[in-house]
């Protein structure tokens, strides 16, 4: 199998410093090796490769930005995108396990957990002992969050939860789930555990995205959950919806790999498919098509560069996460499409990554924040004026 040689028009590797630099090849060596030539048989079979867990446990690549003193690898926020990127550029899936693990679990247990929530979780997460997810959408709440009904009533020694989520990645999977909840009217998170009397967290069946992904509900009957099981440091919406801009930074990044993997795929289908006598990569369509790739994922690397570079100093507003999402995701899936259409009728085989993608991208551009609700987000920033109701 020939190695990706990456796609970087106007040399932005010549921005990466030569740690991030290490990162990304080292991630990207490890999604030849490891990722791409076992997913298209778990896509397939609508199951995720466990196998790949404790490996990327190994590569550090959970609750990367997190202190070492927690088992964590101190990267800043440019190489944990490129983390994202480069496993999207494997599946989305693969992306979405290690972007649950660290910016929906480990994130609100190390920004909103106690020392000993965080002592005890955050190693176990990071070496992939443990496994985490994040119950916030409801069956009836997706976009309108704060109208969640799940609900915490405190009792002597704790508090009891009722309530569903869905659409969650790793559910089934999970050792531990961050749940949001309502108590006494304010959005609380709550760590519930495998095993609970009442908890369960039933696998979603029939889909045709995120095949190579394990998404669940998470049903809550009468669950006792003990009061050190309280997430103690802040209340309200706007904790769960900082966790979501962490997922998101990491989306708008790993669409960027997806966008690659297809562009990729198209080109070097283009230079050897013959069709009159001469390559398609000749014919003026297959090259506009070609160009408009690249100038897309050339423009979304720039952008989420910038992007990485303001959440390190601290300047990033939630805001442009939501732009950044927004963008990459939509053409990641205009140039999966694009792609599929020069593959012709081969595309839709899973002897070429595209259709995959695609597949996928349709469910990324609707989670953690809709096309259209980033939209409005970010409506919202430059005419101060809000269009959500």
């Amino acid at each position: 199998m020939q190695k990706f040689q990456g796609v970087d028009y106007m040399n932005v590797d010549s921005l990466l410093s030569e740690e991030e630099l290490l990162v990304r090849n080292t991630v990207r060596e490890f999604v030849d090796d490891n990722v791409i030539p076992i997913i298209e048989k778990h896509a397939r079979a609508g199951t995720f490769p466990m196998d790949l867990v404790a490996k990327m446990a190994d590569l550090g690549l959970f609750g990367s930005t997190l202190p070492a003193k927690y088992g964590c690898a101190e990267m800043n926020n440019v190489a944990y995108g490129l983390v994202m990127q480069e496993l999207e550029r494997g599946d989305s899936g693969v992306r979405s396990f290690a972007s649950v693990q660290s910016s929906l679990v480990m994130f609100p247990i190390f920004a909103y957990g106690s020392e000993k929530q965080k002592d005890y979780w955050l190693p176990r997460l990071a070496k992939g002992e443990a496994i985490g997810c994040f119950g916030l959408t409801e069956p009836d709440f997706g976009s309108n969050p704060g109208g969640m009904i799940t609900r915490a009533e405190e009792t002597s020694d704790g508090y009891v939860l009722n309530g569903a989520k869905m659409w969650i990645t790793n559910g089934t999977l999970a050792d531990v789930a961050v749940v949001w909840a309502k108590l006494g009217g304010v959005v609380r998170g709550f760590l519930v555990e495998k095993g609970m009397k009442g908890f369960s967290a039933p696998e979603m069946k029939g889909k045709h995205s995120l095949r190579a992904s394990v998404t669940s509900e998470l049903i809550l009957q009468d669950v006792h959950i003990p009061k050190e099981n309280i997430l103690p440091n802040g209340e309200g919406l706007k904790l769960p919806l900082s966790c979501l801009s962490q997922a998101r930074y990491g989306i708008a990044w790993g669409a960027i790999g997806a966008a690659m993997a297809c562009y990729d795929s198209a080109l070097n289908y283009a230079k050897t498919r013959i069709q009159f006598d001469k390559p398609i990569a000749s014919f003026q369509l297959t090259q506009e098509k070609l160009v408009h790739m690249l100038n897309e994922i050339t423009k979304a690397q720039l952008l989420c560069l910038q992007l990485g570079r303001l959440k390190d100093s601290g300047k990033v507003r939630f805001q442009q996460i939501s732009f950044a999402k927004r963008n990459n995701v939509y053409h990641a899936l205009q140039i999966a499409r694009e792609a599929r259409s020069i593959l012709g009728a081969n595309g839709i085989l899973d002897e070429y990554p595209v259709m995959r993608h695609a597949a996928n991208l349709e469910s990324v551009i609707t989670y953690e924040g809709t096309h259209e609700m980033h939209t409005l987000i970010v409506g919202e920033d430059i005419t101060g004026i809000p269009a959500f109701v």
